[in-house]
Protein backbone atom coordinates (compact mmCIF):
# COMPACT_ATOMS: atom_id res chain seq x y z
CA UNK A 1 0.00 0.00 0.00
CA UNK A 2 1.64 2.94 -1.22
CA UNK A 3 2.02 5.77 1.67
CA UNK A 4 4.04 8.04 -0.81
CA UNK A 5 3.45 12.47 0.09
CA UNK A 6 4.40 15.01 -1.85
CA UNK A 7 4.97 14.07 -5.07
CA UNK A 8 4.34 17.48 -6.09
CA UNK A 9 7.25 18.58 -4.82
CA UNK A 10 8.97 21.65 -7.17
CA UNK A 11 5.41 21.30 -9.05
CA UNK A 12 3.83 23.58 -6.52
CA UNK A 13 6.31 26.59 -7.32
CA UNK A 14 4.95 26.50 -10.88
CA UNK A 15 4.14 30.11 -11.73
CA UNK A 16 0.44 30.92 -12.25
CA UNK A 17 1.19 33.01 -15.15
CA UNK A 18 2.34 31.50 -18.79
CA UNK A 19 0.26 28.61 -18.77
CA UNK A 20 -2.73 29.27 -20.93
CA UNK A 21 -0.14 30.60 -23.65
CA UNK A 22 1.68 27.13 -23.93
CA UNK A 23 -1.68 24.89 -23.74
CA UNK A 24 -4.30 23.98 -26.61
CA UNK A 25 -7.10 25.84 -26.67
CA UNK A 26 -9.39 23.41 -24.68
CA UNK A 27 -11.90 23.42 -23.13
CA UNK A 28 -14.60 25.07 -25.10
CA UNK A 29 -17.49 23.76 -23.35
CA UNK A 30 -18.27 22.19 -20.09
CA UNK A 31 -16.25 19.33 -18.27
CA UNK A 32 -17.97 16.76 -16.87
CA UNK A 33 -16.51 14.79 -13.91
CA UNK A 34 -17.85 11.45 -12.79
CA UNK A 35 -17.56 10.45 -9.49
CA UNK A 36 -17.40 7.02 -8.64
CA UNK A 37 -19.08 7.21 -5.70
CA UNK A 38 -22.57 8.82 -3.97
CA UNK A 39 -22.41 12.17 -2.65
CA UNK A 40 -21.07 12.86 0.98
CA UNK A 41 -17.42 10.80 0.55
CA UNK A 42 -14.14 12.06 0.56
CA UNK A 43 -14.03 11.76 -3.59
CA UNK A 44 -17.47 13.72 -3.69
CA UNK A 45 -15.85 16.02 -2.08
CA UNK A 46 -12.25 16.75 -3.44
CA UNK A 47 -13.63 16.28 -6.93
CA UNK A 48 -16.33 19.47 -6.33
CA UNK A 49 -13.47 21.00 -4.46
CA UNK A 50 -11.25 20.44 -7.72
CA UNK A 51 -13.94 21.26 -10.10
CA UNK A 52 -14.35 24.69 -8.49
CA UNK A 53 -11.08 25.86 -9.11
CA UNK A 54 -10.61 24.66 -12.23
CA UNK A 55 -13.85 26.08 -13.93
CA UNK A 56 -12.08 29.25 -13.06
CA UNK A 57 -8.64 28.25 -14.55
CA UNK A 58 -11.21 26.84 -18.06
CA UNK A 59 -14.29 29.39 -17.98
CA UNK A 60 -16.20 26.67 -18.39
CA UNK A 61 -18.16 24.65 -15.79
CA UNK A 62 -17.07 21.58 -14.35
CA UNK A 63 -20.49 18.96 -14.02
CA UNK A 64 -20.25 16.58 -11.17
CA UNK A 65 -21.97 13.74 -11.46
CA UNK A 66 -22.20 10.69 -8.90
CA UNK A 67 -22.43 7.38 -10.38
CA UNK A 68 -21.68 4.89 -7.50
CA UNK A 69 -21.99 1.11 -7.58
CA UNK A 70 -19.74 -2.02 -7.45
CA UNK A 71 -17.32 -0.54 -5.18
CA UNK A 72 -16.37 1.83 -7.83
CA UNK A 73 -16.64 -0.08 -10.85
CA UNK A 74 -19.81 1.46 -12.76
CA UNK A 75 -18.24 4.57 -13.09
CA UNK A 76 -14.83 3.20 -14.13
CA UNK A 77 -16.75 0.66 -16.60
CA UNK A 78 -18.16 4.60 -17.90
CA UNK A 79 -15.54 6.15 -18.67
CA UNK A 80 -13.58 3.07 -19.98
CA UNK A 81 -16.27 3.48 -22.90
CA UNK A 82 -16.43 7.37 -23.18
CA UNK A 83 -15.22 9.66 -25.92
CA UNK A 84 -12.09 10.61 -25.51
CA UNK A 85 -11.65 13.97 -25.89
CA UNK A 86 -10.97 15.36 -22.65
CA UNK A 87 -15.42 16.38 -21.58
CA UNK A 88 -15.33 12.86 -19.51
CA UNK A 89 -13.15 12.46 -16.45
CA UNK A 90 -13.30 10.04 -13.69
CA UNK A 91 -12.97 11.15 -10.02
CA UNK A 92 -12.16 8.02 -8.11
CA UNK A 93 -9.83 6.39 -5.60
CA UNK A 94 -7.91 3.77 -4.48
CA UNK A 95 -10.52 1.31 -5.40
CA UNK A 96 -9.38 1.73 -9.06
CA UNK A 97 -6.01 0.04 -8.45
CA UNK A 98 -7.82 -2.68 -6.06
CA UNK A 99 -10.82 -3.73 -8.09
CA UNK A 100 -8.94 -5.70 -11.08
CA UNK A 101 -6.99 -7.88 -8.61
CA UNK A 102 -10.38 -8.31 -6.57
CA UNK A 103 -13.23 -9.15 -8.70
CA UNK A 104 -13.49 -11.43 -11.40
CA UNK A 105 -14.84 -9.17 -13.44
CA UNK A 106 -14.04 -5.55 -12.63
CA UNK A 107 -15.18 -4.65 -16.39
CA UNK A 108 -12.31 -2.60 -17.19
CA UNK A 109 -8.42 -2.79 -16.80
CA UNK A 110 -6.45 -0.07 -15.48
CA UNK A 111 -4.27 0.36 -19.13
CA UNK A 112 -7.24 1.40 -20.59
CA UNK A 113 -7.10 4.78 -18.41
CA UNK A 114 -4.21 7.73 -18.59
CA UNK A 115 -4.03 9.12 -15.35
CA UNK A 116 -4.53 13.25 -15.27
CA UNK A 117 -3.39 13.70 -12.06
CA UNK A 118 -2.83 11.87 -8.22
CA UNK A 119 -4.63 15.04 -6.29
CA UNK A 120 -4.24 13.96 -2.75
CA UNK A 121 -4.42 11.67 -0.02
CA UNK A 122 -5.47 10.50 3.51
CA UNK A 123 -5.79 7.11 6.29
CA UNK A 124 -8.38 5.51 6.75
CA UNK A 125 -10.04 5.50 9.76
CA UNK A 126 -12.17 2.55 11.95
CA UNK A 127 -15.37 4.52 13.39
CA UNK A 128 -18.14 4.07 15.93
CA UNK A 129 -21.44 5.35 17.18
CA UNK A 130 -20.39 7.64 19.80
CA UNK A 131 -23.02 6.31 22.45
CA UNK A 132 -21.22 2.76 21.27
CA UNK A 133 -19.92 0.61 23.98
CA UNK A 134 -16.84 -0.26 21.89
CA UNK A 135 -14.24 2.41 22.60
CA UNK A 136 -11.08 1.12 21.41
CA UNK A 137 -9.91 -1.28 18.48
CA UNK A 138 -9.57 -4.27 21.37
CA UNK A 139 -12.77 -3.54 22.49
CA UNK A 140 -14.18 -4.10 18.83
CA UNK A 141 -12.70 -7.18 18.35
CA UNK A 142 -13.50 -8.59 21.36
CA UNK A 143 -17.10 -8.07 20.54
CA UNK A 144 -16.59 -10.15 17.35
CA UNK A 145 -15.50 -12.99 19.33
CA UNK A 146 -18.53 -12.67 21.40
CA UNK A 147 -21.06 -12.23 18.93
CA UNK A 148 -21.64 -11.36 15.40
CA UNK A 149 -20.43 -7.49 13.92
CA UNK A 150 -21.01 -5.24 11.01
CA UNK A 151 -18.94 -3.04 9.58
CA UNK A 152 -19.67 -0.49 6.51
CA UNK A 153 -17.43 0.61 4.13
CA UNK A 154 -18.24 3.24 1.00
CA UNK A 155 -18.08 0.07 -1.02
CA UNK A 156 -16.62 -3.68 -2.27
CA UNK A 157 -12.85 -3.30 -2.45
CA UNK A 158 -12.62 -0.30 -1.18
CA UNK A 159 -9.10 0.46 0.11
CA UNK A 160 -10.93 0.66 3.94
CA UNK A 161 -12.16 -2.89 2.89
CA UNK A 162 -9.33 -4.62 2.56
CA UNK A 163 -7.57 -2.99 5.76
CA UNK A 164 -10.58 -4.23 7.93
CA UNK A 165 -10.38 -7.68 6.61
CA UNK A 166 -6.91 -7.35 7.02
CA UNK A 167 -7.39 -6.76 10.88
CA UNK A 168 -9.78 -9.13 11.53
CA UNK A 169 -7.79 -11.68 9.48
CA UNK A 170 -4.96 -11.48 11.57
CA UNK A 171 -6.22 -11.55 14.79
CA UNK A 172 -8.62 -14.71 14.10
CA UNK A 173 -11.50 -16.15 15.75
CA UNK A 174 -13.54 -12.70 14.83
CA UNK A 175 -17.20 -13.04 13.15
CA UNK A 176 -17.20 -9.46 11.12
CA UNK A 177 -19.71 -8.97 8.27
CA UNK A 178 -19.46 -6.68 5.32
CA UNK A 179 -21.81 -4.30 4.21
CA UNK A 180 -20.65 -2.54 1.36
CA UNK A 181 -22.72 1.28 0.59
CA UNK A 182 -22.59 2.93 -2.14
CA UNK A 183 -20.32 5.72 -1.02
CA UNK A 184 -18.73 6.92 2.21
CA UNK A 185 -21.75 9.10 3.05
CA UNK A 186 -24.17 6.55 3.26
CA UNK A 187 -22.32 4.40 5.54
CA UNK A 188 -21.42 7.31 7.75
CA UNK A 189 -25.66 7.79 7.40
CA UNK A 190 -26.08 3.87 8.76
CA UNK A 191 -23.61 4.39 11.51
CA UNK A 192 -25.39 7.35 12.94
CA UNK A 193 -28.73 5.41 12.32
CA UNK A 194 -27.51 2.53 14.39
CA UNK A 195 -27.49 0.14 11.08
CA UNK A 196 -23.98 -1.14 11.41
CA UNK A 197 -21.68 -1.13 14.03
CA UNK A 198 -18.80 0.10 12.63
CA UNK A 199 -17.53 1.84 9.06
CA UNK A 200 -14.15 1.75 7.94
CA UNK A 201 -13.75 4.77 6.04
CA UNK A 202 -11.43 7.65 4.83
CA UNK A 203 -10.89 9.91 7.49
CA UNK A 204 -12.17 12.85 5.93
CA UNK A 205 -15.49 11.28 5.27
CA UNK A 206 -16.07 10.72 8.99
CA UNK A 207 -13.83 13.90 10.73
CA UNK A 208 -17.43 16.07 10.99
CA UNK A 209 -18.84 13.34 13.28
CA UNK A 210 -15.70 12.68 15.13
CA UNK A 211 -15.79 16.28 15.86
CA UNK A 212 -19.46 16.75 16.32
CA UNK A 213 -19.29 14.12 18.81
CA UNK A 214 -21.61 11.58 17.16
CA UNK A 215 -18.74 9.27 16.06
CA UNK A 216 -15.49 7.82 17.82
CA UNK A 217 -13.04 7.39 15.99
CA UNK A 218 -11.01 4.18 16.98
CA UNK A 219 -7.26 3.75 14.67
CA UNK A 220 -6.29 5.66 11.60
CA UNK A 221 -4.22 3.35 8.80
CA UNK A 222 -1.28 5.59 9.28
CA UNK A 223 2.23 5.33 10.40
CA UNK A 224 1.65 8.60 12.76
CA UNK A 225 -1.66 10.14 14.76
CA UNK A 226 -3.78 12.49 11.99
CA UNK A 227 -3.53 16.43 12.59
CA UNK A 228 -7.43 16.40 12.76
CA UNK A 229 -7.76 13.86 15.61
CA UNK A 230 -4.73 13.81 17.73
CA UNK A 231 -6.57 12.05 20.21
CA UNK A 232 -7.05 8.40 17.79
CA UNK A 233 -4.47 6.57 17.71
CA UNK A 234 -2.67 4.42 14.54
CA UNK A 235 -3.59 0.90 14.43
CA UNK A 236 -0.02 0.13 16.01
CA UNK A 237 -0.39 1.98 18.76
CA UNK A 238 -4.13 0.78 19.60
CA UNK A 239 -1.87 -2.66 19.78
CA UNK A 240 -2.08 -4.58 16.69
CA UNK A 241 0.12 -5.10 14.04
CA UNK A 242 0.43 -1.78 11.73
CA UNK A 243 -1.73 -1.51 8.67
CA UNK A 244 -0.85 2.14 6.88
CA UNK A 245 -2.83 2.37 3.51
CA UNK A 246 -3.46 5.61 1.39
CA UNK A 247 -7.19 6.53 0.57
CA UNK A 248 -6.35 8.97 -2.45
CA UNK A 249 -8.27 10.80 -4.84
CA UNK A 250 -7.05 11.00 -8.88
CA UNK A 251 -8.90 11.83 -11.86
CA UNK A 252 -8.58 9.84 -15.24
CA UNK A 253 -9.05 10.01 -18.55
CA UNK A 254 -9.63 6.78 -21.49
CA UNK A 255 -6.20 5.97 -22.47
CA UNK A 256 -6.31 7.37 -25.84
CA UNK A 257 -7.49 11.01 -24.69
CA UNK A 258 -5.22 13.27 -26.48
CA UNK A 259 -1.69 14.25 -25.28
CA UNK A 260 -1.70 17.40 -24.90
CA UNK A 261 -5.44 17.69 -23.24
CA UNK A 262 -3.83 15.25 -20.79
CA UNK A 263 -0.94 17.55 -20.07
CA UNK A 264 -2.88 20.89 -20.00
CA UNK A 265 -5.21 18.79 -16.97
CA UNK A 266 -1.74 17.69 -15.26
CA UNK A 267 -1.08 21.30 -15.87
CA UNK A 268 -4.04 22.87 -14.29
CA UNK A 269 -4.74 20.45 -11.30
CA UNK A 270 -0.92 21.34 -10.43
CA UNK A 271 -1.78 25.13 -10.79
CA UNK A 272 -5.44 24.87 -8.58
CA UNK A 273 -2.97 22.58 -5.90
CA UNK A 274 -0.34 25.40 -5.65
CA UNK A 275 -2.99 27.63 -4.78
CA UNK A 276 -2.56 28.45 -0.82
CA UNK A 277 -6.43 28.51 -0.46
CA UNK A 278 -6.78 24.93 -2.33
CA UNK A 279 -3.59 23.58 0.51
CA UNK A 280 -5.51 25.22 3.28
CA UNK A 281 -8.68 23.34 1.99
CA UNK A 282 -7.50 20.21 1.65
CA UNK A 283 -5.47 20.25 5.07
CA UNK A 284 -8.71 21.37 7.24
CA UNK A 285 -10.06 18.34 5.56
CA UNK A 286 -7.71 15.78 6.87
CA UNK A 287 -5.64 15.62 3.60
CA UNK A 288 -1.94 15.65 2.44
CA UNK A 289 -1.49 16.74 -1.33
CA UNK A 290 0.31 14.24 -3.69
CA UNK A 291 0.76 15.99 -7.49
CA UNK A 292 3.44 14.96 -9.79
CA UNK A 293 3.36 15.16 -13.51
CA UNK A 294 1.66 12.95 -15.53
CA UNK A 295 4.36 10.45 -15.58
CA UNK A 296 4.66 10.51 -12.13
CA UNK A 297 0.96 10.64 -11.87
CA UNK A 298 0.80 6.98 -14.04
CA UNK A 299 3.51 6.12 -11.84
CA UNK A 300 1.77 6.10 -8.75
CA UNK A 301 -1.62 4.59 -9.95
CA UNK A 302 0.26 1.59 -11.48
CA UNK A 303 2.96 0.76 -8.46
CA UNK A 304 -0.83 1.15 -6.46
CA UNK A 305 -2.07 -1.58 -8.64
CA UNK A 306 0.87 -3.77 -7.84
CA UNK A 307 0.96 -3.00 -4.00
CA UNK A 308 -2.60 -4.07 -3.59
CA UNK A 309 -2.42 -6.95 -5.82
CA UNK A 310 -0.33 -8.52 -3.11
CA UNK A 311 -2.91 -7.27 -0.22
CA UNK A 312 -5.34 -9.11 -2.22
CA UNK A 313 -3.48 -12.64 -2.68
CA UNK A 314 -2.62 -12.23 1.31
CA UNK A 315 -6.02 -11.98 2.25
CA UNK A 316 -6.95 -14.28 -0.06
CA UNK A 317 -10.42 -12.81 -0.88
CA UNK A 318 -11.84 -13.22 -4.63
CA UNK A 319 -15.67 -10.93 -5.43
CA UNK A 320 -17.38 -12.16 -8.34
Amino acid sequence: MTTRRGILGAALTLPATGLAQAQPAWPERPVRFVVAFAPGGFADLIGRMLGEYLAEIWRHPVVVENRGGAGGNVAAQQIARATADGYTALVTTGAFAINPSLSRAPGYRPEEFAVAGVVAGTPNLFVVRADSPVRTMRDLVELGRRRPINYGTAGVGVAAHLSAELLFKREGGVDAQHIPFTGAGPAMLALLAGTVDMVATSLPSAVSQVQGRQARGLAVTSATRNSTMLDVPTVAEAGFPPIIDVAWVAVLYPAAVPPAVLAKVNADIQRVMALPAFQQRLAAAGFDPIGGNVQQAQAYVAEEVRSWREVVRTINIQID
